[in-house]
């Protein structure tokens, strides 16, 4: 091998590198680009959005008529605490909780024999000063003959006129004896009387005509008036007239000139959710609750219910006027933030559903649909514009 030959195979260390073509490098590098966006774009869209909803409910078109909201309690007008006048032990009790009773109608009996005894006394009194008069009449009766008969001698001459003169003294002494009597009468009748109340007095009757509330006493009790021992009770049932129940709202005095009597209200009760009833203002309690800034007012019943009782609680809604018979029941209703251009959006599973929706008048803050969606269903609440129907939606959590 020649010397020319070895020369071309030699490799020459610091001979200068041909540079290489960059083009298909970059090439690599913006296809793994592309794809890594494609697969963001792709799990981005697969993402479910997250939405706020709403739930379709009713709603009382009174909500956009009213002016202002109280809440209260159920009150009697007429109610009393039952009690007796005297003190003793009930013997006999005759209702209970939610009797019926008229108006003078037997509650309940004391012990009453020691007044009884007392009352045959007096009547016995009586009957003896009744007596003791038919006497002193008599004796009266007989005075005065002898006093003309004296007259009549002394005119004929047979007795001085001192004997005139004793029995004009004797009649009229009868005649007071008379008096005497008659006012021992009534005296005796007067006291026979004092015990007459006494012994009405261990008969506790109803008041007025209602219905029995509580009972705080029994069979065997001890009642006075001032419930003065430890044991003793001072009532022995509370009821009440129930046909005039009525609302205590506190209204707040800033609020005071949205109010006024005979302004129409609309009362929902909470033990009652389903029940509407119409009511008015009947009359302003003249105090401010210092410590509330509150104003009493009392509203009165335009419709009666048999399952409406005291102390339930209660809201009462003022309102701009009296409502028309087709504003008294419910309408569909929902925020009105959940529609767009007609449209509302509903959550069926994860998945968005678009519906066309007919609306009517607004209902306080919400709006009446009259066509489109159905009571609790969820709709969603501004819609994002690239929401679809099909479009995988989840719940934002509060």
């Amino acid at each position: 091998m020649n010397q020319d030959a070895l020369e071309t195979l030699r490799l020459h260390r610091n001979a200068p590198v041909p540079p290489r073509n960059p083009w298909p490098h970059r090439l690599l590098i913006g296809v793994a680009a592309l794809a890594l966006a494609g697969g963001v774009i792709f799990i981005q869209a697969r993402k479910p959005l997250e939405v706020e909803t709403a739930r379709v409910t009713t709603a009382w078109p009174s909500q956009g008529l009213t002016l202002l909201n109280a809440t209260g309690y159920v009150v009697a007008d007429t109610k009393a605490s039952v009690a007796s006048k005297g003190t003793g032990r009930i013997e006999w009790l005759g209702v209970r909780e939610g009797s019926m009773v008229k108006a003078g109608e037997v509650i309940a009996r004391m012990e009453n024999a020691d007044i009884r005894a007392q009352l045959a006394q007096r009547e016995a009194s009586i009957e003896s000063a009744r007596a003791a008069l038919a006497q002193a009449e008599a004796e009266h009766i007989d005075a005065d003959f002898n006093f003309k008969r004296q007259q009549d001698l002394k005119a004929q001459g047979f007795v001085a006129q001192s004997a005139v003169d004793a029995a004009q003294n004797r009649a009229r002494q009868a005649l007071a004896a008379v008096a005497a009597q008659r006012a021992a009468i009534r005296a005796a009748e007067a006291a026979a009387a004092e015990v007459r109340v006494a012994l009405d007095n261990t008969v506790i009757r109803a008041p007025f005509a209602g219905v029995v509330l509580t009972k705080q006493a029994d069979v065997g009790d001890v009642v006075t008036p001032l419930s003065a021992s430890t044991n003793s009770k001072a009532a022995v049932v509370t009821m009440a007239d129930l046909s005039t129940l009525e609302i205590e709202a506190d209204v707040s005095e800033t609020s005071l000139a949205r109010a006024r009597v005979d302004q129409p209200v609309e009362i929902q009760l909470d033990a009652l959710p389903g029940l509407r009833l119409a009511g008015h203002v009947s009359r302003i309690v003249p105090t401010v609750d210092r410590s509330r800034a509150t104003v009493k007012f009392k509203i009165r019943f335009d419709e009666k219910d048999a399952r409406v009782l005291p102390d339930m609680s209660a809201r009462v809604a003022f309102l701009e006027r009296v409502l028309k018979p087709e504003e008294r029941t419910p309408r569909l209703a929902v925020n009105p933030a959940a529609l767009v251009e007609g449209r509302a959006f509903v959550l069926s599973g994860d998945l968005a559903e678009a519906r066309q929706v007919s609306t009517g008048k607004p209902l306080g803050e919400l709006i009446e649909i009259r066509s489109g969606l159905k009571a609790d269903e969820l709709v969603i609440l501004k819609p994002p514009a690239r929401l679809e129907t099909g479009s995988r939606v989840v719940e934002k959590k509060s």
